[in-house]
């Protein structure tokens, strides 16, 4: 390469370089519209039979969750539906278990979560508080790998199985990382606004 086309190829990657060091106030905005729309929408599938079940095996062996179901852990195993599917025994046995009002309340508090974050713009105080609670929410979803058993590859011949092998639930759930640190970042912002209104 002749010096004249290394000082182009370098010249157009520091342009380059210029455009995307501009693109944070995009790129804010996008972030706390992503966790604005997640959490509604999760939130709000929370409603939905098929999504209730499936956060029972998380749930119920959840010492934190745990009491809010009327049946311990592992009997759920025996009385799950697979997304799509209905067996009228195993949706009685989840009506007996008080998943679906816990599920509710869960959604509630989930879209609650996105709307006060989406309140930046004319209330950062309140869109403070809602990111603090996601990363509250983000830390107790995260402490299901922990309690989990679903959350790992089961031993079932494999020699892929246990930690550090994440089952399609646990790679889920790994993913509320992003999350997290998306959290701090909208709640530090939103605080930074709601001092300089203030004048602090």
């Amino acid at each position: 390469m002749s010096s004249e086309g290394g000082y182009h190829a370098a010249s157009v990657f520091t342009r380059a370089l210029i455009l995307a060091s501009g693109a944070n106030v995009v790129g804010m905005r996008l972030l706390r519209f992503a966790l604005v729309v997640v959490l509604i929408w999760i939130g709000g599938l929370k409603f939905a039979d098929y999504e209730a079940d499936g956060i029972v095996p998380l749930v119920a062996n959840s010492p934190l969750m745990s009491f809010f179901y009327h049946h311990p852990a592992p009997d759920y195993r025996e009385h799950m539906n697979h997304e799509g599917e209905l067996k009228p025994g195993n949706r009685e046995w989840q009506v007996s278990n008080g998943t679906y009002p816990f599920a509710h309340v869960l959604g509630c508090v989930i879209v609650a979560i996105g709307l006060m974050i989406a309140c930046y713009g004319f209330a950062p105080g309140v869109a403070t508080v809602g990111s603090f609670l996601l990363i509250l929410m983000s830390f107790t979803t995260l402490s299901f790998l922990i309690t989990t058993p679903e959350a790992w590859v089961p031993a079932l011949g494999d020699s892929a199985h246990g930690f550090p092998y994440l089952s399609i639930a646990g790679r889920l759930i790994i993913k509320d990382v992003i999350m997290l640190g998306a959290a701090v970042v909208t709640m530090a912002e939103a605080a930074k606004k709601k001092l300089s209104l203030t004048g602090l």
